[in-house]
Order: C-alpha cells, then structure tokens, then sequence
C-alpha cells in the first residue's frame, strides 16, 4: 500500500486529486508512492498530520460552513462535526508522539559512579 493509498483510507469520502494529494503528503516529508510502513510510528503520524491538515483546509472553506437545506433535509452540523474530527485526530498525533517520547526514555538511572 502506498502513502497516498493510506491517506485515502483516512480521509474516506473527501476527493482530491493526485497533486493535491502528493503536495499534501510532500508537506508532512511523504512520497505519494513511497510504500505505507505500520510498524515505523512516525509514517504513521505523518498520514493522521496529513489527513489534519487535508481537514484544516476544508474547514477555512467557508463555502462548507452554511446551513443547507434539501426539500425537507437540514444540513447544519457539517462545521461542528469537522473540528470535532479535527480536534480528535490532534489529540491521537499528540498522544502518539508523547507515547513515542516515553518509550524512547530509559526507566532506569545510575545511582552510584565509580
């Protein structure tokens, strides 16, 4: 699986087009077709600063922020609803890289010296 393949998965349902989506990737150190790797956390938090960033950009859209109303349908939630995913997608690349901090750090200390 490529980046871009991962960052479609998270991003479901938003279409981009394959500039957009290489300049994205390409701000967050990312080939468009370097191959996805789950075990490397750092690839896997530069797709969820990705997939913010791609939100952050909808989000300053105001286009998307009115209230729609389709024959008897009301769409007014899109606003709130998109920084709740935002706010959410911030605090899991927060709690990756301090989790990664953490682990990087040894529990141990030297008490005595020679």
């Amino acid at each position: 699986m490529t980046n871009a393949e991962r960052l479609q998965m998270e991003i479901g349902g938003i279409k981009l087009s394959s500039p957009e989506i290489e300049v994205y990737l390409a701000e967050n150190s990312l080939s468009a077709t370097g191959t996805y790797d789950t075990s490397n956390k750092q690839n896997t938090i530069a797709i969820y600063e990705t997939a913010l960033a791609v939100l952050e950009s909808i989000a300053n859209n105001p286009e998307y922020m009115k209230t729609r109303k389709f024959d008897d349908m009301t769409v007014d939630k899109f606003a709130e609803n998109l920084q709740n995913r935002i706010d959410q997608l911030e605090r899991k690349i927060r709690k990756m890289k301090s989790d990664i901090a953490t682990a990087s750090q040894s529990n141990f200390f030297i008490l005595f010296r020679e």
